[in-house]
This record gives structure tokens, C-alpha cells and sequence, in this order.
């Protein structure tokens, strides 16, 4: 049993090793998406591949909780064949990468030799850092566009990159021949490289201090302490089966939806979320490999039950995850998979869909959908921007405005101007927040933003990969949805739409002062609009976050001569009421939902609603997520009755002729 003191001094100084790594790659670092925008993130490992420290609130567990995939992979190529001064590098996402431009260097550490016997391997530090190319078939190598790996780019397995401190100089000049900018790949690999030995330094001071034994019988007490803490958690939830589905973005020329059904089972002290029922892997980029629908599992559960705990592989420890192959949280070779943060976020979303049934409504609104990928690429440079949008609503406060979300680090949320024009044919002509992105509710969505990028270059093209440009962030709890993303060109005063179907896009050709315009979506709102305060609503027309139209329009609040017209708000309020469409929910059995939730509606409610066969509606969920369904039928008749499956029903946890709210996306 280790001494509580000697503990908790470890386990600072294991995390104070984790943030001087992310200082010394910001400052060694050649491209700006790792000294701006800070898109990489740092651990310690162990031997048995288990998260041993990682800092809290900055690295992100996107790139860190796959770690422990990618050295299981590097364990099955290499077995016992590790010595001292081998580095690793990885980024094949059916073995455990994320997408191929988040490239790992795994850097193995030896105990200390004793009595003439070697020293056994101990800590791993490593760094998953984004590549602002890998090749492909676009600057930036993502692409909404893409068909099969092969087009995003270098797909490396686990590899020896250095064998006993000599670098594998062939593999090296193969690597870099197929990336665009290879002067910064170089210079980024270096930097990774410095960061590793600094690290590796500080462990070896550690142990010296403390010696092997003393640092092993640590890692191994915090890592059953947090496994504890976790399972104390999950115990206090209700035990049951809670089931929601969330849709992305699939298809090339019109939408294809692509759902994730997650079921998440609450028994004693352990949780399964179990994906059967996703869609199968498509041939666009929203797929993973088998380590992000865990991580997105993970991370939800760890933010929901325990954000406080320590994160480390111990309070991985109770969750288990089913994801099965050849679906697009388990996709194989060879399915694109740059739009991987796209799936990780739908996982979380339909994990905290269905964790909202269980813990009473205490949920957020829905995220501003992935990482909104675009680039701007020309003959000698590539920009790599993700704009960051609103976070959801919640019981008792609004969202935070164009801001990383809840499930990410607090990696920055824009390049600033300064660092863009400086170093690109680039002028940021605007960044502002976005009014009215934010969902409405008793609390409303964040915002997200606006952000014009001009052209200056002779020619360009631009890559976007992004989901909820159509189907938007979800509120809960009756509240409203945040607007989608939007990405398009504004040429010679007009609107153009690089892509058929909004989010993806691909080597889009921009000439001169064409005007890229990022517009990302809000949060999800929390609570009835109507039921806000209207002293808020009116603080929000006075700060330019929501407009005087939207707030007559939705949250019901009339404002003359700036100020509260309390009279006229009261009557709108009712009046809004009053235009609610409701329906009575009956079963119906015979609706295909292979691919999509179903809803049959008659000929009334559709006109009320003004939708057709094929349109999406939501089911309103007073106390936890809606359910989005696919209008199947309209059937003459005017009963305002709404036909769905059981499954639909488990979802909202009502019974056949109950009523609901049902409105339009």
C-alpha cells in the first residue's frame, strides 16, 4: 500500500510530464495547426497499453483513449522484438488510428536494469499529432469527397521508425515523398521526436527518485482508484436497457442518412453500449475503426457520471462496448475514414440520447456535430481551420458560444487572424458570432460563428468534411435545435455552393478574391422556448445574439421601442401555444425502419406541418432527447395521429395513445 502523500506527488508530477510535452511540441513545432491550433495530444502509457496520465482539460480524448489500440498493434507486430532507442509510428485507423492525419510516435522506456538482468519496458510516452497533409487527393488530404482509404492519404502501420536510436531513413523518405508540405511533416516529426526525449527524461528523474517499484505500485493504485470511482458512479444510476439513435450525413449527390443505434445497459456496477443496429460501412469518409466508437462511448460516460475523476484506463475499465465489424463505427479496409470525428460525435450523441432516459432530463443539448474540417489549399501552402460552434443548453444555465465542446480539449477554437495572414494568401475579412445559431429553450444554445476568409492567392481549392449542415444539433427536454453548419463561396457578390450535398466537398476550385464563408452551427437548446425568462430574451436582442424577428418568433416575447412589452409578449406567448402541432401516437407495424426511424402521418398533420413523404420530423421529448423520424406515408384523413414502430416508443418511454408534440426539422 502506498503512502497517500507519495501517491497523489506521483500522480502531479506523471501529469506535470504530460503538460511540459504539450509546451515543448507547441514551441519546436513547424506547422501552424500544431502551434496555433494546438491539434495534438500527449500521454503516458504503460506497458499493458493502459492510459497512465494525460492533462486534464487540454489533451483530447479523441486522440488518447486509441493509444491503447495502437500499442496493442505495435505489441502483435513487433511481440518481445522492442529495444531501447526504437520509436514507433502509427496512424492506420483499422488498427487503432483515428484518421490518417492524426499521426502517433510511440516512444518505449526501460526499467532500469538490476543483478545483470535487462530492464523490462515501463512507461510509454507518446504523441498522436495532426499532419496537416499525409497526401491524397486534396491539400489537407480530407475530403467529403473520398471513396476508398487509399484517396486520404499515407496509411502507416505500425512501424519502426527508429530502431535502437538510428533513424529508418528509407521509410522516412517514403513517408514524406507522398505528403504535400513535406518541410513541415519533417519538422513536426522532429519536434514529436524532442518531445518524446524530454518526457523520458523527467520519467528517468522520477525513477530515480522513487525507483520502478515505488512508480509501478503508484500507476497501478491510481488506475484501481479511478476504476473504482467509476463503478461507485454507475451504481447510482437506475438499472435498465435505454436505446437512441442519431443520424449522419451519408451520401455524394443528395442524403443518405447513416444511423448509429446505440443501447446502452446499466447493471450493478459496469455499463454496455451495444452499437448493433448502426448502418453499414459506406463508401463516403464517415466511418472509424474499431477504437472511436469506445472512445466515444467513454467519453461520454466519463463526462456525464465522473468529470472530476482522474482519466486514466481505469475508469475505461467498467464500460464495454460492442461495435460490430463492417459497420461504420467498425468499418474495414478499404472504407475512407477522414470523417471520423463525424462518427465519434453521432456516437456520443446517441450514447447521450439514450443516458438521458436514465438520469432524468440531467443532459445537455446536442454538440455542433464534429470538426468541421475545411481547407484552403493552393500549390505552396495549405490552411487547415476547424470553427468551433455552440455547446447545448442545460438545466440551469445557457450554452457557451463558439467554443471546443464538452467532449473535446480545450484546443483552440480558431487560428488567430495574425498567424493566418502572416503565413498564407489569406485575408480573415470577418469573425463574428453567428446570431440565432444558438437552439432555443428555457436555456438557450450557445452560438456559433461566422468567419470570411478572401482569397489572395491566383488559384485554390477548397476540402470540407463536416456533418450537421442539414440535420442540425438536436435541443432536448422541448427544446429547439441549434442551426446547422454552413460552408460555402461567396464569389462576385453571389452565394455558391461548393457541393451538392452541404459539408462535402472536395479540391472545390477557388480563383482571386473568392470569399470562403465558415458558418458553424449552435447548440442544442434545454427546455420549452416559451417558458425563458423574458428579461433574457430581451438581454439577448440587446447583445445581438438573437435577433427581435426570432424572438417574437420563437421564444414568444415582444419588444417595442427596446424594452419588454409585457402585454403583447403574454398574448404571443399564447398564440404560440396554441399553433402547436399535437398528435396521438398509435402503432404501426408496418413501417421499414432498416435504415431510418419511421413516422405515417395523415393528410392534416402533414399540411399542418407542411411536409411530405420523406421529410424529417421531430417527436418532442419532454424530458430527454426527440426522436427524429422519416415521414413514410400521408394518408388522407384528418385524426392528427401519428403512426410509429415500439421501438419509437421505448425511445420517448410513452404508450400508445399518448399525446406529443411533433414539429419539422
Amino acid at each position: 500500500m502506498i503512502d497517500p502523500i507519495t501517491l497523489e506527488v506521483v500522480r502531479e508530477a506523471l501529469s506535470s510530464i504530460v503538460r511540459e510535452m504539450r509546451v515543448t511540441l507547441v514551441r519546436t513545432a513547424y506547422s501552424s495547426i500544431l502551434y496555433e491550433g494546438e491539434d495534438f495530444s500527449c500521454v503516458l502509457m504503460d506497458r499493458h497499453a493502459q492510459i497512465v496520465a494525460m492533462s486534464r482539460g487540454q489533451d483530447h480524448p479523441l486522440h488518447i483513449v486509441p493509444i491503447s489500440w495502437s500499442m496493442k498493434a505495435v505489441h502483435e507486430r513487433f511481440g518481445d522484438d522492442i529495444n531501447p532507442g526504437d520509436i514507433f509510428l502509427h496512424n492506420d485507423p483499422y488498427t487503432g488510428g483515428t484518421h490518417l492525419n492524426d499521426v502517433a510516435m510511440i516512444y518505449p522506456m526501460f526499467a532500469p536494469a538490476s543483478a545483470g538482468q535487462p530492464g523490462e519496458l515501463f512507461l510509454f510516452p507518446v504523441v498522436r499529432a495532426h499532419w496537416g497533409d499525409v497526401g491524397g487527393m486534396s491539400p489537407g488530404s480530407l475530403s467529403g469527397r473520398a471513396t476508398e482509404i487509399y484517396q486520404e492519404g499515407v496509411r502507416i502501420p505500425p512501424i519502426r521508425i527508429v530502431e535502437r536510436g538510428r533513424p529508418n531513413q528509407a521509410a522516412l523518405d517514403l513517408i514524406f515523398a507522398n505528403m504535400r508540405g513535406p518541410r513541415e511533416r519533417e519538422g513536426d516529426f522532429r519536434a514529436m521526436i524532442g518531445t518524446c526525449r524530454k518526457a523520458a527524461e523527467r520519467v528517468e528523474t522520477l525513477v530515480a527518485r522513487y525507483s520502478h517499484a515505488t512508480l509501478q505500485a503508484c500507476v497501478t493504485e491510481l488506475l484501481d482508484r479511478a476504476e473504482q470511482r467509476m463503478r461507485q458512479r454507475i451504481r447510482e444510476l437506475p438499472p435498465g436497457q435505454y436505446a437512441y439513435e442519431a443520424y449522419l450525413e451519408g451520401g455524394h449527390d443528395h442524403l443518405e442518412p447513416l444511423r448509429v443505434r446505440a443501447t446502452v445497459s446499466v447493471s450493478g456496477d459496469g455499463v454496455t453500449v451495444d452499437l448493433t443496429g448502426t448502418s453499414a460501412q459506406t463508401a463516403g469518409p464517415t466511418n472509424v475503426g474499431p477504437a472511436m466508437a469506445p472512445t466515444g462511448a467513454f467519453t461520454i460516460l466519463k463526462a456525464f457520471l465522473d468529470p472530476g475523476g482522474e482519466i486514466n484506463s481505469g475508469a475505461f475499465r467498467p464500460l464495454t462496448v460492442i461495435a460490430p465489424e463492417g459497420t461504420i463505427v467498425n468499418a474495414l479496409r478499404p472504407a475512407p475514414c477522414g470523417g471520423m470525428v463525424e462518427v465519434k460525435y453521432c456516437v456520443e450523441s446517441a450514447v447521450m440520447g439514450a443516458l438521458s432516459q436514465a438520469i432524468a432530463g440531467k443532459v445537455t443539448g446536442d454538440l455542433k456535430g464534429g470538426g468541421n474540417h475545411c481547407y484552403v489549399g493552393g500549390p505552396d501552402f495549405i490552411f487547415y481551420e476547424y470553427p468551433a460552434g455552440g455547446t447545448g443548453g442545460w438545466d440551469g444555465g445557457d450554452g457557451n458560444n463558439a467554443v471546443r465542446t464538452f467532449t473535446e480539449s480545450d484546443i483552440t477554437t480558431i487560428q488567430p487572424v495574425e498567424a493566418v495572414e502572416q503565413k498564407y494568401p489569406l485575408r480573415v475579412e470577418r469573425c463574428e458570432l453567428r446570431p440565432d445559431s444558438g437552439g432555443a429553450g428555457t436555456f438557450r444554445g450557445g452560438l456559433g460563428l461566422v468567419r470570411e476568409v478572401r482569397v489572395l492567392a491566383p488559384s485554390a481549392q477548397l476540402s470540407v468534411l463536416a456533418e450537421k449542415s442539414l440535420l442540425r444539433p438536436y435541443g432536448v427536454c422541448a427544446g429547439h435545435g441549434g442551426a446547422p453548419n454552413r460552408f460555402y463561396v461567396r464569389r462576385d457578390g453571389a452565394e455558391v455552393e461548393p457541393s451538392p450535398l452541404p459539408g462535402k466537398v472536395s479540391a472545390f476550385p477557388l480563383v482571386r478574391d473568392d470569399v470562403v464563408v465558415m458558418a458553424s452551427s449552435g447548440g442544442g437548446g434545454y427546455g420549452d422556448p416559451i417558458a425563458r425568462d423574458p428579461a433574457l430574451v430581451v438581454a439577448d436582442v440587446t447583445q445581438g445574439v438573437v435577433t427581435p424577428a426570432a424572438a417574437e418568433a420563437v421564444y414568444g416575447v415582444v419588444i417595442a421601442a427596446g424594452a419588454l412589452d409585457v402585454t403583447a409578449t403574454s398574448e404571443r406567448r399564447r398564440q404560440l401555444s396554441a399553433s402547436r402541432v399535437t398528435v396521438q401516437i398509435a402503432l404501426a407495424g408496418d413501417l421499414d425502419e432498416s435504415r431510418t426511424r419511421m413516422v405515417a402521418l395523415d393528410a392534416a398533420t402533414a399540411q399542418r406541418l407542411g411536409v411530405t413523404r420523406g421529410d424529417v420530423v421531430e417527436l418532442v421529448n419532454p424530458v430527454g432527447a426527440p426522436v427524429r423520424c422519416w415521414v413514410a406515408s400521408v394518408v388522407d384523413g384528418q385524426a392528427q395521429r401519428a403512426g410509429v414502430s415500439v421501438i419509437t416508443l421505448s425511445m420517448l418511454s410513452i404508450d400508445p395513445g399518448d399525446s406529443i408534440e411533433i414539429r419539422t426539422l
